[in-house]
């Protein structure tokens, strides 16, 4: 990494610093949201207002906004793509928590456990749909190919993501191609956004589309393993989830690989039936296994090839920004 452009202190990241900085811009992509998802559907804005007023990071549009403004973009686009990019997160979530059946997401209720899976399903469908509306208006082909095949990749996340339940023989490869495209995908057309916005060259675009590829990848690790590792009230979920769920993450994969044969077969079986109950048991595994420290490192060379990336384009208080929000989704507890 280069000690030159990025944050040499191990400190602790302020997020709400980098929210500060961003305060205006991302003011704007509140009141587009919420223009936007007016519906004469009362039900729609009812459940979308619930989900988009949940209290998230706003990280995805967020970082739309910083990445144009690191590379000197003056106009106002950053914010319809950013609703754009916070409407198709949104959408996924409300899909996400029926096909898990979850119960809470950020603290509170889901909208699937308040109003119903149905409503759910068809009001991820309806923000899909605005989204594509409103990356239309923006009249820019680049930005409708990356976006396209960003839901595409999404989609396809999802399905492998299911595959992948109940499966304890599932590889570390295959686990990180689901978080690729499940997670990851979204954070790197939000910075290719930005670069595509400011017209920078191929070298830049790809050099922003690396770094939200891998911060994405960073921010999906060390939330699959704050399920093992975080307080319940904190993290916003009910811990275990991905346990009973039979999600196979990183935790476990490395787990089921270098415990004794005994520890191997009792995660593959928990995995399997996806008891929760087992939970105490398997953190006790991780913990013995190293699992989680591994995990950890994993998600740390993550963020430090998203800050690497970063060296191309020219210091700032943007670019600062986005060097700490590498860190900051190693550092989080929630």
């Amino acid at each position: 990494m280069n000690s030159s452009n990025t944050p040499s202190s191990p400190e602790k990241v302020d997020f709400k610093a980098i929210q500060q900085l961003m305060a205006s811009a991302m003011t704007s992509v509140d009141q587009e949201i919420l223009q936007q998802l007016n519906s004469d559907v009362v039900l729609i804005n009812q459940i979308g207002f619930h989900i988009v007023n949940s209290g998230g990071k706003r990280l995805r549009p967020m970082l739309v906004a910083l990445s144009a403004s690191a590379l000197g973009y003056k106009e106002a686009q950053h914010t319809t793509l950013a609703a754009v990019i916070e409407f198709i997160h949104t959408a996924t979530l409300l899909h996400d928590d029926v096909v898990d059946e979850s119960d809470m997401r950020r603290g509170d209720d889901t909208a699937n456990a308040i109003w119903g899976n149905a409503a759910s399903v068809l009001v991820g469908d309806f923000l899909y749909s605005r989204a594509f509306e409103m990356m239309v208006g923006v009249n820019n082909m680049r930005v409708m190919d990356i976006l396209s095949h960003t839901t595409n990749a999404i989609a396809e996340g999802e399905v492998l993501q299911l595959l992948n339940i109940n499966n304890p023989d599932t590889s570390e490869a295959q686990y990180l191609e689901v978080i690729r495209r499940k997670t990851a995908k979204l954070f790197e057309a939000a910075t290719q956004l930005g670069a595509i916005l400011a017209n920078e060259n191929k070298k830049t675009e790809d050099a922003l589309a690396t770094y939200g590829l891998h911060l994405g990848n960073a921010f999906q690790i060390m939330d699959d393993m704050l399920d093992y590792m975080a307080e319940a009230e904190e993290l916003g979920k009910n811990l275990g989830d991905d346990l009973a769920e039979g999600k196979p993450t990183l935790p476990l994969i490395h787990a089921m690989s270098h415990g004794s044969p005994e520890q191997a077969n009792f995660i593959k079986e928990t995995i399997k039936a996806g008891n929760r109950d087992a939970y105490p048991e398997i953190l006790n595994i991780i913990k013995a296994t190293g699992s989680l420290e591994y995990t950890a490192e994993f998600a740390k060379k993550e963020a430090l090839l998203a800050i690497d990336s970063l060296s191309i384009i020219p210091d700032s208080e943007y670019k600062d920004a986005m060097q700490k929000l590498a860190l900051f989704s190693i550092q989080r507890s929630y």
